[in-house]
């Protein structure tokens, strides 16, 4: 594998493809096995995967394969085993005769070859794929989705009365996911870590189990938009519910009230932690289980995908040594991940980072972190009269909820700290009214303040399947669309859908708002103008609203005209003659 990693540096190297720098990283990494140069590269964005599998197969003289678009026939399985698959990371593809077609990622791996001829009796050809690609279509062959493995655990569950252990408690244990979804023997439990494990696969952010009258729905949330997953029998429904609360550690016999809980997994090789949290409904509880993947948090604000501007005034606000810093919007609007980015870039040794959350959904090492209970006493307002007697340089608060903890805030970022924190509003003018409703004077708001931004998220078209469409010039300045754009022309784009895709649409990316609090907002917010005002202002003053944000990334073809109207307002609004 080394002497192939430098194959490929070489062969990048002459081509121009990538920077030497870069190579000589990937290479360092390749070296301590944590990674392969091409995954490297692949995880770093440095390269796009198409033209880098097609410069290795033309200098390595072995065709490449989408493996995306296979389908493997069912009799192919049969020539090589699972087993086998894992352990050489090859892949069969199909087999004509006595000529076996297989996916490497190193054609010049001859001992691993010469295993699969011995192993199989055929002879081979290679196509050249990724290490990824390969373990991807492993899994999804042999291991199945998640239809055929409800099917094989539904066949074991021929007791209507399923039992499980109600006195294993697993507050300290972290559950061992594996593609098999096997831990113990209890068909309910398979089910459970096949529900969980499928959920990490398809890169959800929610899991969702629903009870109706006659059936049990569960359904994940990817990219924002939910999806239905499975439909185990309603006769399980107890069951599974009770098989979450073991392992949440929470209290099977209470149907009747909330309850809310976390748990851990070890699956690919990485601990996901899950916020559970149980609701009573008609038909029996509900559960929804937060994912949070430490694995897929950026922790870097250029990856995020803010406009320039956006950008600029948020890296500006957050190099001041003092002063409170807003991330406002709704509920899964990726707020948590834009502070850890912040603190991530502006992090030092010299420096004493804290923060306070409910719960703690990502550790960062590097930072004191500060987990909320309510039932001990332990609430934010409580947490940051103590952590500002710890001697901090930043705090980072989770969630800004009620007068007391915003008043702590306001009175650090005034003495010497950068405070950063979340709130829910829905834009970010609207943020300034919200703090003085909450009863802090106004001239307290304006001089602590340094920028208050909104965020959302908002679903990235797939580059593979877009088509382009043609809107009227009336509904693109409806829109928000200006003159001049329209009559340069504007390429707008809409979903379709393909293989590699989830209705068209791969990942999402932040947009974001930013307005600083400029000497012009200051007084408009001390002599008491209203949001409508302030925004207007802030328009004037060239910030860049989301819904503009959304309207230029849909020009540049990375989200559709559906998405824009679907998670932005108009900025179509003009300021009242009278004061708040």
């Amino acid at each position: 594998m080394v002497s192939f990693n430098r194959r490929i540096v070489r062969i990048l190297e002459e081509t121009g493809m990538v920077e030497m720098d870069v190579l000589t990283a990937a290479s360092a990494v390749a070296k301590q096995g944590e990674q392969s140069v091409t995954e490297y590269l692949l995880e770093k964005d440095l390269i796009e995967e198409g033209p880098l599998l097609g410069v290795l197969a033309e200098h390595l003289g072995v065709p490449p394969i989408d493996l995306e678009r296979v389908k493997v026939p069912e009799e192919t399985l049969d020539t090589l085993p699972l087993e086998m698959a894992r352990e050489t990371g090859c892949v069969p593809i199909c087999r004509t005769g006595n000529v076996l077609t297989i996916a490497v990622s190193n054609p010049f791996d001859v001992v691993k070859h010469d295993d699969l001829r011995l192993s199989t009796g055929c002879d081979l050809r290679l196509a050249l794929s990724l290490d990824s690609k390969i373990s991807a279509l492993i899994t999804k062959i042999y291991e199945g989705g998640s239809a055929s493995n409800l099917a094989d655990i539904l066949d074991e569950a021929e007791d209507p009365q399923l039992k499980i252990d109600s006195t294993k408690s697993q507050d300290d244990e972290v559950v061992e996911l594996t593609a098999d979804a096997v831990d113990g023997d209890a068909p309910v439990i398979k089910l459970v870590n096949l529900v969980i494990y499928n959920a990490i696969k398809a890169k959800a952010s929610d899991i969702h189990i629903e009870s109706y009258e006659k059936r049990v729905l569960v359904r994940y949330r990817v990219d924002g938009a939910l999806e239905d997953a499975m439909e185990p029998p309603k006769r399980m429904q107890n069951a599974i519910i009770s098989r979450i609360k073991i392992m949440s550690s929470l209290d099977i016999a209470e149907r009747r009230k909330p309850q809310d809980g976390k748990f851990q997994v070890k699956a690919e090789g990485r601990q996901i932690d899950f916020r559970v949290s149980t609701l009573p409904c008609v038909h029996g509880e509900k559960v929804v289980m937060r994912i949070l993947d430490a694995g897929n948090l950026a922790l870097s604000l250029d990856k995020l995908g803010f406009e320039e501007k956006a950008l600029n005034d948020f890296r500006e606000s957050i190099s001041s040594p003092y002063g409170m810093i807003l991330v406002t919007g709704p509920t899964g609007s990726g707020k948590t991940t834009t502070l850890y980015s912040a603190v991530k870039e502006i992090m030092t040794v010299e420096d004493n980072f804290v923060t306070v959350e409910d719960p703690v959904e990502y550790q960062v090492d590097g930072i004191n972190q500060v987990q909320v209970n309510i039932k001990s006493g332990l609430t934010f307002a409580a947490a940051l009269r103590s952590i500002l007697r710890q001697d901090p340089d930043t705090v980072m608060i989770g969630e800004i909820r009620d007068p007391e903890t915003i008043d702590i805030a306001i009175k650090a970022a005034l003495t010497g700290h950068l405070v950063l924190s979340t709130l829910h509003t829905n834009d970010a003018a609207s943020t300034i009214t919200r703090m003085v409703d909450m009863g802090v004077d106004p001239f307290m708001v304006v001089s602590a303040t340094l920028l208050v931004s909104a965020q959302r998220l908002i679903r990235r078209l797939c580059p593979r399947c877009r088509e382009q469409i043609d809107v009227k010039p009336d509904k693109l300045r409806k829109m928000g669309y200006q003159e001049d754009e329209i009559k340069t022309g504007v390429e707008l784009y809409h979903a379709v859908g393909c293989s590699r895709c989830t209705g068209g649409y791969a990942g999402r990316f932040a947009l974001l708002e930013t307005l600083p609090i400029s000497e012009a907002i200051k007084r408009m917010v001390i002599d008491g103008h209203s949001a409508i005002e302030i925004r207007h202002k802030a328009l004037e003053e060239g910030m860049i609203s989301l819904r503009r944000a959304a309207l230029l990334n849909a020009m540049r073809g990375t989200t559709s005209v559906e998405e824009v109207l679907r998670v932005t307002l108009s900025d179509d609004v003009r300021p009242s003659s009278s004061g708040r």
